[in-house]
């Protein structure tokens, strides 16, 4: 497979993240705000998180054994069409203020979020093992990008406004925009990232092997270390990173305007210097850097018990999201290392349809203890969640951070 395709893709695919991080941005900072604003239920506030994230796990099984069996191409394709469509209907519910709109358009963003999280799929699949969790780096490298984009974008159009669902309609409008965008660029990928997985395989004597069922898969050494920590580490930093736009405006009584600085900061930590940390991982190994990113996770979550300054917020946000840096790009390689690439997606897809749903749950959880008994329950419970982990992670016999022999 010429190096050139291999290299092509990679910007195509972390162009298409970049746009994905600016549109993530706007869920994050709103999600619950739009949710309060068209429902007039506070209590709930934690739902539109839930929804959308309960989408994306939803989403994320069927999306990636349709990457196994189609390729990985035409799923990200639809993936993105179904954002432009779902962020359509959430700027149409701002107006009419009909909760039906909403949910659905937060169904569907939801579940295309799920899909855009498994273009990581086929990064891994681009990049042999002992390069993976660079190669995954290269294109999640993407999204800082659109960690400088998202606040250029929105904040001049929250810029001197009341916080009102009317507010809300131009900033989805134009995140429906960008989702098409994005589709346009990920049909641009050729050859499909499968099929150079395929190219790479070392080459079998035999027939080829038929896919391992998922329980065949999940007993592999690795795969449940890595899950938990993808676990943990996934749900805690979607259902904070949630709700921080509603800590930040109602707790800390800044402005709607001050939350994308904020949101940037994390999605920066999230992925400035991925390029760094997936050659660290692969020299550290994967267990290593699970157990690091969760410990850095912990300190952020618990640190927003005493910080509500923009900055110091934004501080805590981003070590937030370098944490999950670290555990997220380590468990993708691991993952990766134990799947052919038949398997790939469905284990992927599996990982991040827990994940979600975890996160969803979480969400609203946190939403609850955040309304109920203020800031400090959603920072000292993200915490242990967080570093329940590491008991397993402790053990040397789980085969974590080592490489497992491809399938043939």
């Amino acid at each position: 497979m010429p190096e050139l395709n291999i290299r092509r893709n990679t910007a195509l695919l972390a162009a298409t993240l970049a746009i994905n991080s600016c549109l993530f941005q706007l869920a994050a900072a709103v999600n619950s705000l739009t949710f309060v604003l068209i429902t007039g239920i506070r209590g709930l506030l934690g739902l539109g998180p839930a929804i959308f994230l309960a989408s994306s796990g939803l989403a994320a099984l069927p999306a990636g054994r349709a990457m196994d069996r189609y390729g990985r191409r035409p799923v990200i394709v639809v993936g993105f069409f179904l954002a432009a469509i779902g962020c359509g209907l959430i700027a149409l519910a701002t107006r009419t203020e009909s909760p039906l709109q909403l949910i659905a358009g937060m169904c569907l963003t939801g579940a295309a979020g799920g899909v855009a999280l498994l273009i990581r799929t086929a990064a891994g699949d681009m990049y042999p093992p002992e390069r993976r969790a660079r190669g995954i780096a290269y294109v999640v490298f993407g999204s800082v990008f659109g960690a400088i984009l998202g606040p250029a974008v929105f904040s001049p159009l929250f810029a001197g406004k009341h916080v009102e669902a009317d507010a809300l309609t131009v900033p989805w409008l134009a995140a429906g925009a960008l989702a098409l965008l994005a589709a346009g660029v990920a049909m641009l990928v050729r050859p499909d990232p499968k099929q150079i997985a395929e190219a790479l395989a070392p080459p079998s004597t035999g027939p080829p092997e038929p896919a391992a069922p998922l329980s065949e898969i999940l007993r592999r050494p690795g795969v449940i270390p890595a899950m938990l920590a993808a676990l943990a580490s996934f749900s805690v930093m979607v259902s904070v990173m949630n709700l921080t736009g509603y800590v930040v405006v109602e707790h800390q009584h800044h402005t709607q305007q001050d939350v994308f600085p904020i949101i940037g900061a994390h999605v920066l930590g999230m992925y400035a210097l991925v390029l760094f940390i997936g050659p660290l991982i692969d020299r550290l190994g994967r267990g290593t850097s699970l157990w690091l990113g969760l410990v850095v996770m912990a300190l952020s979550c618990i640190g927003l018990t005493w910080f509500q300054s923009v900055v110091g917020t934004a501080f805590l946000l981003f070590g937030l999201g370098l944490g999950w840096s670290f555990s997220f790009v380590a468990a993708t390689a691991q993952l990766a290392d134990r799947a052919a690439a038949a398997e790939r997606g469905k284990l992927l897809g599996f990982n991040d349809q827990i994940s979600a749903l975890a996160g969803a749950g979480l969400a609203l959880l946190g939403g609850y203890a955040l309304d109920k008994l203020g800031v400090a329950a959603l920072a000292i419970g993200s915490t242990v969640l967080v570093l329940i982990p590491l008991v397993r992670l402790l053990r040397r016999d789980e085969g974590v951070g080592t490489i497992a022999p491809r399938r043939t």
